[in-house]
């Protein structure tokens, strides 16, 4: 007789306590590749809950503000060393809950590793600088000072990594947290707050609150008591929190949409452009801002590297993400499913070549998963909607071109800006592409996914607003500067400026 377990049910994080939500709703995570999978279930929250999370966050800054930063960055580095001891552990929720393969989940963990440690660092080269006065007798300087309550909304595809993003240079600055997951992933920010309540971090200091976009996501942008807000997410949606965000004059940093390339030219090395153009573009499913959904190949080249790629790609094993052999998993959800579908349909009608893919795969091991297959659409037209569109699942369009003006016109003809690679042999061509590509990223000779966390994340046009993640980019939006002057002397002076 089988055994049926009740699925664990969770709570939000405000104030340092695990509470239920008052909306008295909730959402169910479930595996995507498999749905009959309940992963468990999380409050679906909404104004009032967020609305508690950050009266508990406004009281916290008012004394986290003042821990002296090396003491903050202590407890990040604690929080790291067990981050450290659970990766396994995580990796293999991340899995069940978001589908990627465990090789990717383990390096999402490793993010937040990496980012933590990085920012644990941060708590004592939290540099000023000193500056010359005009006036004798006069120190002048300036500092960093925390921002105040800081929102972050998340998304599914880097349910670790992300928030870890966010929140580890917003605390070590000095601020406060609230945080809202994507609703496809909340176990992998709860695991996340777990690590930092065992690691010490005092009550009201990171605050969760689970649910979607507009029961929970809405109401943090509306709320006051927010002053930054950091939002990962679609292009569609970026607008919409930029001008909430607006009345209020909260800072916002927007990390959007990619529609990224890979240029491979005549004298690349084609083996190591097409791994490149595989794990660029099927890697985490094509479900990353970062995926190389097109790739743009010299003529003299083309048809030797389509027949290399799409044999690679048909080789591709789809499956559950805990099989060892499985190398592209599903996608997050039904929703996304259809719309890589509707994509397929799109590129049929606009002509392009279907060479690999093309259907939703069913049945087998796991008959209710949201599968699809790697899919490679050739001799496409770079105005074609699948080379314009970001699609978010596993769907290349490859474009020949003639000339490395060409391709260059080919890759900034978007309105997406995040990542491009170009693979080559011309150190001049390298060159030119780190100087003439549209984008916040450039790789040669690599794919165009994949990011250290000491470096700026980041992307221009319709990808970002400006605001980098990672780095010490992160601390320039995650705290403010501040100038400060120091008379020193005893008698009153007057600044002598010469207009002549």
């Amino acid at each position: 007789m089988a055994i049926e377990f009740a699925p664990r049910v969770f709570k939000n994080y405000i104030n340092g306590e695990w509470v239920e939500s008052r909306s008295g709703k909730t959402i169910e995570d479930r595996n995507p590749a498999n749905a009959d999978e309940l992963v468990g279930i999380f409050p679906a929250s909404n104004a009032e809950d967020v609305a508690h999370a950050v009266d508990a966050a406004k009281a916290a800054y008012k004394w986290w503000r003042l821990t002296p930063a090396p003491k903050r960055g202590e407890i990040l580095f604690h929080a790291a060393e067990i981050l450290v001891e659970r990766k396994e552990d995580f990796a293999r929720d991340m899995t069940r809950e978001m589908g990627k393969v465990l090789t990717e989940t383990r390096g999402d963990v490793q993010e937040a590793i990496d980012m933590t440690y990085l920012m644990a660092g941060e708590g004592r080269r939290q540099f000023g600088h000193v500056a010359p006065s005009e006036l004798p007798n006069k120190f002048a300087m300036a500092v960093r000072s925390p921002v105040g309550v800081a929102g972050l909304i998340t998304p599914w595809n880097f349910p670790m990594a992300i928030p870890s993003w966010k929140a580890m240079p917003a605390l070590i600055c000095g601020n406060t947290v609230v945080l809202k997951p994507a609703e496809d992933t909340p176990l992998s920010t709860y695991n996340l707050v777990q690590v930092f309540e065992e690691a010490g971090l005092p009550p009201g200091v990171l605050n969760v609150v689970f649910g979607d976009g507009p029961g929970a996501g809405a109401p943090m942008l509306a709320n006051p008591g927010v002053d930054l807000l950091s939002f990962t997410g679609s292009t569609e949606v970026g607008p919409i929190v930029s001008q909430a965000c607006a009345p209020t004059f909260k800072k916002c940093h927007l990390e959007m949409g990619g529609k990224n390339i890979i240029v491979v030219m005549d004298d690349a090395n084609l083996d190591l452009a097409i791994e490149g153009a595989v794990w660029g573009g099927f890697g985490t499913t094509g479900q990353r801002c970062t995926a190389a959904s097109r790739v743009a190949v010299h003529k003299k080249v083309y048809r030797e590297f389509v027949e290399k790629f799409v044999a690679r790609v048909k080789a591709l094993k789809v499956g559950d993400g805990l099989d060892a052999a499985t190398q592209m998993g599903p996608c997050i959800n039904e929703q996304q499913l259809k719309t890589v579908m509707s994509y397929v349909e799109i590129g049929r009608n606009e002509g392009a070549k279907l060479a690999a893919g093309g259907h939703r795969i069913q049945g087998g091991a796991s008959p209710r998963g949201w599968f699809h297959e790697p899919t490679v659409f050739v001799d496409c037209d770079a105005k074609m909607r699948i080379c314009q569109e970001e699609i978010f699942g596993p769907v290349v369009a490859v474009i020949p071109f003639d000339t490395f003006d060409e391709a260059l016109e080919i890759a900034n003809g978007v309105n997406y800006g995040l990542s491009a690679s170009v693979y080559t042999r011309n150190v001049n061509n390298a060159f030119r592409a780190q100087r003439d590509l549209e984008t916040g990223i450039v790789y040669i000779n690599a794919p165009t996914i994949g990011a250290e966390t000491h470096l700026p994340f980041g992307g221009t046009k319709n990808t970002g607003n400006g605001h980098r993640e990672a780095g010490l980019a992160a601390l320039d939006f995650y705290s403010e500067w501040k100038t400060v002057y120091v008379d020193y002397s005893d008698r009153l002076q007057r600044a002598q400026i010469d207009n002549s």
